[in-house]
């Protein structure tokens, strides 16, 4: 689905391990390239050559490894793939959420320019590229829509969950360093942010260093949990079990 226009590699990152271990079983050819503390795997994935790797958790480790693919590996693009916490009650555990536009909620230089406006940059939010945006919406829209649901996920772990029929979502996304698991925290954002379905810790960083690159980028987000008093769960089973089959599923329509 992906137009190819050049040879150069797709770059694909995930904040944690399990974010991206069932795209790395799925590769081929693959080497192991390190640089600084990130090891880079290089290989090809549905036919297509990729970077895939590790983040690691927060803005300035997504912003350094985004600046790594662009610079070491000439990437051509840059797909994260991870879990967030919904802000919305619409917006369940299990759904799949698109992100249309990306924002920093913890960046604040106050009086100097607006609250949460990137220095320098005189923006706010980060906008997808409109063909990127095309090409996820119609890869997650067949993965939500998949007649064989059960392929992905059975109804042992739809129950463990408390999973129904997934959604997909498209919007506003924001992110800041910090794990966002209280009412007050989920009730201030809501507040400042109406429009954002959900929060993370990568994302905006992310679109930020590909902006300035001008490079386009894809964010995806299973949501994993209702950022408030109650998540409660084993997470890295979740992504196990779930947001990272979401992403296997997801990536591979968008490279086929």
């Amino acid at each position: 689905m992906l137009t190819e226009v050049s040879s150069a590699p797709i770059g694909i990152l995930g904040a944690m391990k399990e974010e991206v271990a069932g795209l790395l079983a799925c590769m081929e050819s693959v080497r192991e390239v390190h640089v600084g503390m990130r090891t880079f795997y290089c290989g090809r994935l549905m036919n297509r050559e990729v970077v895939l790797v590790i983040s690691r958790i927060g803005k300035v480790a997504a912003a350094s490894t985004v600046s790594a693919l662009i610079h070491q590996f000439q990437v051509s693009e840059v797909i994260f793939t991870g879990v967030a916490g919904s802000l919305r009650p619409e917006v369940k555990v299990g759904d799949i959420v698109l992100a249309k536009r990306l924002l920093q909620h913890d960046m604040d230089a106050s009086p100097l320019m607006p609250r949460f406006e990137i220095p320098l940059l005189d923006i706010t939010w980060f906008l997808t590229p409109d063909l990127q945006m095309q090409q996820a919406e119609k890869a997650l829209q067949d993965v939500i829509n998949d007649a064989d649901h059960h392929r992905l996920l059975t109804d042992e772990v739809l129950q463990r969950f408390q999973m129904t029929q997934p959604s997909f979502w498209i919007g506003d996304v924001i992110s800041g360093d910090q794990f966002v698991s209280s009412h007050s925290q989920k009730k201030e954002l809501q507040q400042l942010h109406p429009t954002a379905l959900c929060v993370e810790m990568e994302g905006a960083a992310v679109a930020q260093i590909c902006y300035e690159y001008q490079i386009p980028f894809t964010i995806i987000r299973t949501i994993s949990d209702n950022a408030d008093d109650h998540s409660e769960f084993d997470f890295p089973l979740f992504i196990k079990e779930v947001a990272s089959r979401y992403s296997v599923e997801a990536i591979r329509r968008l490279l086929a």
